[in-house]
């Protein structure tokens, strides 16, 4: 059932997938008012809808042309839909309260990206920082009103196929232990503490803020600790008891100072950059070489946000995590794709681009990066264009001379399929690093030195015996990285010892 479901998900990116599952509230919820279990009818759900989305729409075109900015089409709605959520819908045609903090709420979530933003990176979720203006400011404050005991079915359901699709578990889970730890110490011992967490489950907010608000990749940090302690802050926060003196955190105003840590310990760069070239490096894979005009920081082997705008947008989006293929010695920066017959509209410009056209990266991530220990035996498993950490890691210790024990398998369909094969000759004849191909498919030329088949644990055991010493790092689509990841695990080896190469790009 659950290998199902992945195969579903892998039809639409993260930001679709948000973007559908809030649409399909907003049904739910119309379905709900229309048989009068919730006080808003279909008709005044649809016209806040509208009249949130439009001022939404314009406010973002207007911005986008001033500051010269490329447009992310999914975050305009899943922002506008947000907002729908949290904010009381029209009661009446000369609702004015609802008409006030429709239009500010709305302006500012999309003004904040370009506006509160430094390096071009914005600092605050969009929607929560819009309602704290306006709650601070205009005195009108979010309802929350999805928090009601008749969407936490829909909610939950929804929310878990998110979180499984960006693997944010770590946040999730450290935000909700976080939550109803801080709600059980404050119970003031009016009632029962059981009374207490069934309200804050059932009768608030909490699933919603958890799996939508809380996991936006723009505002979330870039590693699995500092993803835990920003769940831990923010869960804190969002509890009912949680206050300074008379002052109580709302959700919003809990999540805009989780925010603030975040953009602390967050990179902050938001990077344009122009193309350079396009590089076939194997059968139906290429290198994409930009440049930048600036010095660019980043370990081997993390991954950032890719935005390019295009025409005919299909239902995946404009937007792509792929990781960093180049490493940080090297001038350019450079993605590694591999392409299909069957591709989607974003792979299909970008194999359409010429040199100087634009491309936006964002959002630099990832654990999936080199031990400090030096001395720490290593085994990189990768399966086709799962290679490009291990490129990136390869090249950046033959350019820095750092010599470590590492044993490599590649695994490929076809000899045609191997990439990057100058990078792992280096790393071999320069500081001894073997690499051990292997394909799977066609019959191998009579030259053939490598493996054949499917990589084992009996291959593993033959090139690094000591595989119980050596910490493993696994990179490729998602099921191979399952399979290798429970073999290890059934060969002993310690799950501390093994590292996943696995991000939203991959799903």
């Amino acid at each position: 059932m659950m290998n199902y479901i992945d195969k579903k998900l892998n039809v639409v990116t993260m930001y679709r997938l948000v973007l559908y599952y809030l649409l399909g509230l907003l049904i739910f919820a119309s379905a709900l008012g229309y048989l009068g279990l919730l006080p808003y009818n279909p008709l005044a759900l649809v016209l806040s809808t509208v009249y949130i989305t439009f001022i939404c729409w314009v406010t973002n075109e207007t911005f986008s042309k001033v500051f010269k900015a490329p447009k992310n089409i999914e975050s305009i709605y899943i922002t506008a839909l947000i907002l729908v959520f949290i904010i009381t819908p029209i009661r009446s045609f000369s609702d004015i309260n609802f008409y006030t903090i429709g239009f500010w709420a709305s302006v500012l979530s999309m003004a904040t990206k370009y506006v509160l933003a430094i390096r071009k990176k914005h600092m605050f979720n969009p929607a929560a920082v819009a309602v704290v203006f306006t709650s601070f400011v205009l005195g009108l404050s979010a309802s929350w009103w999805i928090g009601t005991p008749w969407m936490v079915a829909p909610v939950v359901v929804g929310g878990f196929l998110i979180t499984r699709k960006i693997l944010r578990w770590d946040l999730v889970l450290s935000f909700f232990i976080s939550s109803i730890l801080a709600t059980i110490i404050g119970h003031t011992g009016a009632g029962s503490v059981f009374t207490d967490l069934s309200r804050f489950f059932f009768s608030s907010a909490v699933f919603f803020f958890a799996f939508v608000m809380l996991t936006e990749p723009l505002t979330t940090p870039p590693t699995k600790y500092l993803r835990i302690v920003y769940g831990l802050i923010v869960g804190f926060l969002f509890a009912p008891a949680t206050h300074i003196a008379s002052f109580y955190f709302t959700p919003e105003l809990a999540l805009v100072f989780g925010n603030v840590f975040s953009y602390i310990v967050s990179p902050k760069e938001k990077l344009i950059l122009k193309l350079l070239q396009i590089k076939e490096v194997a059968k139906d894979t290429y290198d994409f070489v930009f440049t930048t005009d600036r010095k660019f920081k980043f370990k081997p082997g993390q991954y950032m946000e890719w935005t390019f705008e295009h025409k005919g947008t299909d239902n995946r989006g404009n937007r792509r995590y792929f990781t960093i293929a180049s490493s940080p010695t090297e001038p350019n920066i450079r993605i590694g794709l591999k392409f299909y017959p069957e591709m989607s509209s974003y792979k299909h410009h970008l194999l359409e681009m010429k040199p100087g056209d634009i491309i936006v990266a964002s959002q630099r991530a990832g654990d999936f990066t080199l031990p400090r220990n030096k001395k720490k035996k290593l085994v990189f498993i990768a399966g086709g264009i799962g290679i490009t950490p291990f490129r990136s890691m390869l090249k950046y210790l033959v350019d820095t001379n750092e010599s470590r024990n590492v044993v490599s398998f590649y695994s490929n369909r076809t000899l045609a399929d191997v990439a990057y094969t100058d990078v792992f000759d280096d790393a071999h004849s320069k500081l001894g690093i073997q690499t051990v191909y292997t394909l799977t498919d066609a019959p191998a030329p009579p030259t053939w030195l490598g493996e054949r088949g499917f990589i084992n644990r009996e291959m593993i055991m033959k090139y690094a015996p000591d595989f119980m010493d050596r910490m493993f790092y696994i990179s490729g689509p998602h099921m191979m990285v399952f399979v290798f990841e429970k073999m290890l695990l059934d060969m002993g080896v310690r799950s501390s010892s093994i590292k996943v190469d696995f991000f939203p790009g991959f799903v």
